[in-house]
């Protein structure tokens, strides 16, 4: 190969490296956005003394969905309560939606053990914020997904294409699994160079979770946006007119106590905990119970009539189809909504260590790209001076 052809190819190599480090810098913020989002509302939970479940003495019990709803109604009469909803966590307090007579919508802290209002939370609170800024960087859905959503979940694929290669790249990579190596006195080139290569082994099942949900946000993004559908809608349940059941007085009949249609709900579906409540927004709307059992990453439901507690629908793991089951998964496997505190723990953690692989890789990306940088400009810089020296010479 020439020598120039040659220089040219370094250029652009060159060239190549510093556009390149805009992704990198773009994937280390969605990893930290990330990583941040997953205690988020553990964070909230230490700054905000009113999203905790105060007891008020040590042998308290909490109190049942009726009780609450109860206790709601006689501190605020005019507001109507949509949603009651349990947290995993017991030290949270319960969440409850409501609206007032001038239409607005609020999402109170209420104490699960006396019922009280604690406080109100913001329409964008933290949890939702760092979330945004996560999934689509705060970029409005205008017209279908935004490109912000786009842009973030183009990574997805290409996160699972670098565990891929990098398994391929890293030879024998297991043994990292059996003898660990981290030099730490050898220089920060071979310091980050261990590192991105320990921990990226240690982290593979977390690099594939996170990749791989990542891609189906993609997925979900593109056929919305084109109008496909590859699950089937689901026709709301509603009680018909001439069923609605109306009392002498001519007024509809008192609504199904919660703490009943708990009991109805746990019949329909054995071993469901229920986490929510969905109250009836209107006269003819059924009342809606969901929750979990031993698969925590799927929601199961049934709708009740809200007068008589007869069951109106169901939604049950065992009636759905194998999509489903990865469809509705999606979601909690990539925040680590599910299992409680420890799981949470668990992916801050390994979200800690990707950021710190990004991180690595850019710092060793960066290092690279600068000394052939240097490099290049000293041959640039060498024969200007071999020359402006002959050109001196000659006039001597």
């Amino acid at each position: 190969m020439p020598a120039k052809k040659k220089s040219r190819s370094k250029i652009w190599f060159i060239v190549h490296g510093w556009l390149a480090l805009p992704i990198w810098v773009f994937a280390l913020l969605v990893c930290v956005t990330g990583t941040l989002a997953v205690i988020s509302q553990e964070i909230v939970w230490l700054a905000n003394p009113d999203i905790r479940a105060r007891a008020p003495s040590a042998d308290a019990e909490p109190l049942s969905y009726q009780q609450v709803l109860d206790a709601l109604r006689a501190q605020d009469p005019t507001m109507a309560v949509q949603s009651l909803r349990k947290p995993e966590e017991s030290h949270f307090a319960l969440s409850a939606r409501v609206s007032y007579p001038d239409s607005s919508l609020a999402t109170l802290y209420v104490n699960p053990y006396t019922g009280a209002i604690q406080g109100r939370s913001p329409n964008f609170d933290f949890p939702n914020f760092t979330r945004a800024l996560h999934g689509w960087w705060l970029v409005p859905f205008s017209h279908g997904y935004s490109w912000g959503w786009y842009m973030v979940c183009l990574l997805g694929p290409l996160m699972l294409a670098s565990l891929v290669t990098g398994l391929v790249v890293y030879k024998r990579f297991w043994r990292a699994f059996f003898s660990p190596k981290l030099r730490f006195n050898q220089g920060a080139r071979i310091f980050w160079g261990d590192f991105h290569r320990l921990s990226g082994v240690w982290s593979i099942w977390f690099i594939a979770i996170i990749s791989v949900t990542g891609t189906w946000f993609l997925i979900q993004a593109i056929l919305s946006d084109l109008d496909l559908r590859i699950t089937p809608f689901e026709t709301p349940v509603v009680i018909a007119r001439d069923a609605l059941p109306v009392e002498p007085s001519g007024q509809a009949p008192a609504p199904l106590d919660l703490d009943r249609a708990m009991q109805i709900a746990e019949q329909a579906i054995p071993g469901l905990e229920v986490t929510a409540i969905n109250l009836p927004s209107d006269a003819y709307d059924h009342l809606t119970l969901s929750g979990t059992d031993w698969y925590p990453l799927m929601l199961q439901s049934a709708s009740l009539n809200p007068y008589d507690g007869s069951v109106g629908d169901t939604y049950l793991k065992s009636d759905r189809p194998l999509l489903d089951f990865v469809i509705d998964s999606m979601y909690p496997l990539h925040f680590g909504d599910f299992g409680g505190l420890w799981v949470k723990l668990i992916w801050f953690f390994f979200g800690l260590l990707l950021s710190m692989m990004v991180l690595s890789g850019l710092l060793i990306w960066t290092r690279r790209t600068a000394q052939a940088t240097a490099k290049q400009l000293k041959k640039v810089r060498a024969p200007a001076r071999t020359t402006s020296t002959k050109s001196v010479e000659q006039n001597a």
